[in-house]
């Protein structure tokens, strides 16, 4: 049976649900037009429903504090908007922006993260994903709009705050390579 656009397993991540979570979750499910140039949510803003585009594509985008972004990712039926609700996180550090119109679905935050409270562990490890995460588009940010010298200085102040002391070991070389 071809699926349609009002069919919530268009989107891969819901498709994949076992049966169980499918019936929990399926009378959450709210159907959502997502129309271009729609800001699905802001950085630093409160995060109210998980989105997964059916044929809609959203980007991601980092935004710095003058203003400045850089996409860091692109979400569309493969995969969801919103991962910082499951991540123990109610905010999240990036904009997402529909950048192609199309349909979607969107489930509650409160939904989600009641799934997630069957899993304890998971739940830490996953937020661990999530700061990690930020990490990553904050360096990708800082390489496409930072000096070297701002990037040598951020990726030492990094490494210092993982010691337990205060001294570097290391070559120009490495210092080089990164």
């Amino acid at each position: 049976m071809p699926k349609t656009q009002s069919d919530p397993k268009r989107n891969q991540l819901l498709a994949a649900l076992p049966p169980d979570e499918w019936k929990r979750w399926l009378p959450q499910l709210e159907r959502v037009d997502l129309p271009l140039g729609q800001v699905i949510y802001e950085s630093g803003g409160s995060l109210n429903h998980v989105y997964f585009p059916t044929t809609a594509i959203v980007s991601l985008l980092y935004v710095m504090e003058d203003g400045a972004s850089a996409e860091i990712a692109v979400v569309g039926n493969e995969g969801l908007v919103g991962i910082s609700l499951f991540m123990g996180s109610v905010s999240t550090p990036n904009r997402a922006v529909v950048q192609s119109a199309g349909k979607g679905f969107r489930l509650p935050a409160s939904v989600l993260q009641d799934e997630f409270k069957l899993a304890p562990v998971m739940h830490l490890l996953l937020r661990y994903t999530a700061a990690l995460m930020t990490q990553m588009a904050q360096t990708a940010v800082c390489n496409s709009h930072h000096s070297l010298d701002q990037q040598l200085c951020r990726w030492l102040l990094l490494s210092l705050d993982r010691l337990h002391g205060s001294e570097l070991v290391m070559t120009q070389e490495l210092i080089s390579n990164m």
